[in-house]
């Protein structure tokens, strides 16, 4: 699941250095020797994994302008932070013309680099996003952008895009929250009435001396309270499609009108004296066991056949758990970048408590779940203690959401295979007599480490720490934890992004931490 970066400069000492930098930011560094390769990786198969370009401007052969100049316009949403040695205002003004994200004058400094890296990423989160509502708004949502690598939900892609090449009524079977709306307008983006109107009606919040009004229309003083002239959701949808979500809770009058709007093609306003001639395509979705309301008595028979042409069942996230890191990923990106948080992805231990977790409200109970823990997060990972209420209901987890695991599993699009970097000994930061986990990423495995603060900061800094006084008792917490602060600090120079990274806290963590303890800093 981490980002992967493409590196692109002619010179083997730099890519190695920036290669360093990229990969001890938790990302997935690519080097590639020069804009040639560069342009071959990136219009390859594999280009479409890449999150952020580093690009070198001044390379023999193809330089960094001309990548820019083929790249941009095939991957307008792909961010590129350019780097040279020359940064004068004309090159500034060109490279951003050319579609860059930023701009940096070399040497590079690592926090620097850092900061841009986070920066692009963040902004391109919600670019996609925005361009995600883009598409959805004028109904041209495709499957392509909807997250659902996992096998189960092979058939219902498969199936969509079928229904999408005719006008068959679809009725789409699934539990609440799994995203029938979603693979609805999918069906709608990947058809021929592409860019149309696509109304939505959720029939079960519609009350019910209303729901003829708001689906057929109605005239000027039709009844009590009709002022003006209502087109109704029918009429809006004109020459679109038209969403029926909850279909089953139709009342029985109102499904005998339905029926009568689909076999003819037309409605009845009230108070209308004549039909009103339409051309939707409908979509209808419940959560319902439709069969069984008919046998009940509760939905006629005949219009539940006219709806049940094209079936497409939805499986709950319980039964495609492999969805579950992609969601977790696409939700952090987006969240986070919403909130203005610094959280950049989720430790092992986090996700696979989610991924165990049943999930009764589905993908939209995932996306809440998300949004709290991320409000909650002081890191840059998400941990088990951000997600308390998880913990309690998970076997084994509700001990750990009371520590705080460092490992992360970086947000990013579908993951290929991950090459891990080194694991770093000086990522771990247990309390004294608590548990820490390893620091991994996505495919490491993890290795035996010490858990106590002490051993950590003898593993680091060669005078040590001691957890004990002359006479033998143990210190302070809040001493040893001043003194561990202090020597970060001292062997890092003041960096705080990399101290709090070292010490896995977050920098307002950190920060409260030093002023709280009174420590003088001077950044280096």
């Amino acid at each position: 699941m981490t980002q992967a970066i493409l590196i692109v400069d002619d010179d083997p000492a730099q890519r190695r250095i920036l290669e360093e930098v990229v990969n001890r930011d938790g990302y997935r560094a690519i080097p590639v020797d020069g804009g040639e390769a560069a342009l071959a990786y990136l219009e390859g198969p594999a280009g479409a994994e890449i999150a952020l370009v580093v690009l070198d401007l001044v390379m023999p052969g193809v330089d960094g302008m001309e990548v820019l100049k083929r790249v941009h316009p095939q991957k307008p949403n792909l961010p590129v932070i350019v780097l040279t040695a020359h940064g004068g205002i004309e090159t500034v003004v060109n490279v951003m013309r050319e579609g860059a994200s930023d701009f940096v004058v070399k040497p590079v400094s690592p926090e620097r680099l850092h900061v841009s890296m986070r920066n692009a990423l963040k902004v391109n989160a919600l670019t996609g996003e925005i361009t995600r509502l883009q598409k959805r708004q004028t109904g041209r949502l495709t499957f392509e952008d909807i997250i659902a690598p996992s096998a189960s939900m092979e058939p219902v892609i498969r199936l969509g895009k079928r229904a999408a090449q005719s006008n068959i009524p679809i009725l789409i079977e699934g539990e609440s929250g799994v995203g029938k709306e979603l693979i609805a307008a999918a069906i709608q983006g990947e058809g021929d009435r592409a860019g149309k109107p696509f109304v939505t009606v959720n029939c079960g919040a519609i009350p019910e001396n209303l729901v003829e009004s708001i689906l057929f229309g109605h005239e000027k003083g039709a009844f009590t309270g009709a002022a003006d002239k209502h087109a109704g959701k029918f009429q809006e949808a004109n020459g679109g499609t038209l969403f029926l979500d909850e279909i089953g809770e139709l009342p029985l009058d109102i499904q005998v009108k339905l029926l009568r709007a689909l076999q003819e093609g037309e409605v009845d306003p009230v108070g209308s004296k004549k039909p009103v001639k339409v051309d939707i395509r409908l979509i209808s979705a419940t959560n319902r066991d439709m069969l069984q309301m008919v046998k009940e008595g509760r939905f006629r028979e005949d219009l539940y056949y006219r709806l049940n042409v094209f079936p497409i069942h939805v499986p709950p996230l319980r039964q495609r758990k492999d969805d579950i890191p992609d969601l977790v990923a696409h939700f952090i990106r987006r969240l986070a970048a919403e909130e203005g948080k610094d959280v950049v992805g989720i430790s092992p231990t986090a996700l696979d408590m989610l991924k165990a977790y049943d999930w009764p409200g589905n993908v939209r109970q995932l996306e809440n779940t998300i949004f709290r823990a991320i409000v909650l997060c002081d890191g840059e990972a998400l941990q088990v203690s951000d997600f308390p209420q998880i913990a309690t209901m998970v076997e084994g987890y509700s001990d750990a959401a009371r520590l705080h695991d460092t490992s992360v599993v970086h947000s990013a699009p579908q993951e290929r295979h991950t090459p891990a970097p080194a694991p770093d000994p000086a990522r771990n930061t247990g309390m004294i007599g608590g548990a820490s986990e390893v620091p991994i990423y996505a495919g490491q495995a993890a290795q035996p480490q010490s858990n106590t603060l002490a051993d950590f900061a003898r593993s680091n800094f060669s005078d040590g720490i001691a957890i004990t006084d002359e006479a033998g008792n143990v210190r302070k917490l809040e001493d040893i934890e001043a003194e561990m602060i202090r020597l970060a600090i001292d062997k890092y120079k003041g960096h705080m992004t990399e101290v709090a990274r070292r010490l896995g806290i977050g920098r307002s963590t950190l920060y409260r931490k030093v002023r709280d303890l009174g420590l003088e800093v001077r950044e280096g």
